[in-house]
């Protein structure tokens, strides 16, 4: 296990720390505005008139995840509904993220299917585009199962996320190709063990660029979500040197991450969006987003003692 992985671990066992997140909770939320876009739906979509200013698409996500009972996961339905309808009222592209344990994968896949359809019937009336986030390793063929099912049921409007420090994702990969599925790839934010997740960031930074390299050679509308100098570069350099128009793939960052090179990219003609996450129930994509780099830690730390 390599030092990068080592600092995720470790900073992901210390999230689940009861007294952690309460200090984090309650003193931490300045900083965590650094990543969260706001509680509410209106300061979600007042950051996307933001970026749109310099080009920059968004993607809308309502923060939230694991649900235990029915109703939360039709309350969390009903906030996303209203998202599309509120998005759509907009001029600009439509595009929303969200999680299946979110709408009650782990009650009920009959439920959390249901729930997606009027999500996606509501999203294609107005050409609003439905990503379904990846979540942990014990999750992902239930989550691949369901996207199956969707698309049987005739929802072109969606695509699924793959992770790439997941040792089985390049077989997941080649399954999608027939189905012409739109693919955002990342790296991987949760705690896995060695047994599904490669843990050394060379390993995983190497298949992140074959599995984008995979997906645009099949065809396969290609998100690729980094913020890695190395593999932004080299997928620029690959795309133009195969002969890959851009009207194929997109770059995606996270909203509050290395603004100057979304910019940049832009300014470039990529087409760009931003990962806008809003809503009460930041703290555990906030908590990855502290593990994914040891000088976040050092902020929050900061904003703790400072209160």
């Amino acid at each position: 296990m390599d030092l990068n992985q080592t600092y995720r671990s470790l900073v992901l066992a210390m999230a689940q720390n009861q007294s952690i997140k309460h200090l984090v909770l309650t003193r931490g939320r300045n900083f965590a505005r650094r990543f969260i876009a706001g509680d509410t739906l209106e300061e979600a979509l007042q950051a996307v008139e933001a970026l749109e200013r310099d080009r920059i698409h968004a993607i809308l996500d309502l923060l939230g995840e694991m649900v235990t009972s029915e109703t939360q996961a039709r309350q969390f339905q009903r906030e996303i509904i209203r998202l599309v309808q509120e998005f759509a009222a907009r001029p600009y592209p439509k595009y929303v993220a969200l999680k299946l344990t979110q709408l009650g994968l782990d009650i009920s896949e009959d439920l959390a299917f249901s729930l997606m359809v009027e999500i996606l019937s509501e999203a294609r009336k107005v050409d609003c585009f439905v990503r379904i986030d990846m979540e942990d390793s014990p999750r992902v063929d239930a989550t691949l199962r369901m996207y199956r099912r969707l698309r049987e049921a005739g929802f072109d409007n969606t695509g699924v996320v793959l992770q790439s420090y997941l040792k089985r994702t390049e077989q997941d990969l080649q399954a999608l190709i027939p189905l012409k599925t739109p693919v955002r790839i990342v790296k991987g934010a949760y705690k896995e063990p060695p047994e599904v997740a490669f843990q050394d960031k060379r390993l995983v930074d190497a298949q992140f660029v074959l599995l984008c390299k995979k997906a645009l050679e099949n065809g396969l509308y290609t998100a690729i979500a980094s913020h890695d100098p190395y593999i932004l570069e080299e997928m620029k350099r690959w795309t133009a040197e195969k002969g890959i128009g851009r009207d194929h793939f997109e770059f995606q960052l996270l909203y509050g991450v290395r603004r100057d090179e979304q910019k940049k990219l832009a300014a470039e003609g990529y087409t760009v969006r931003a990962y806008v996450p809003y809503g009460t129930d930041w703290y555990p994509y906030f908590s990855r987003r502290i593990a994914e780099r040891p000088e976040n830690l050092l902020f929050v730390a900061r904003s703790l003692i400072q209160g």
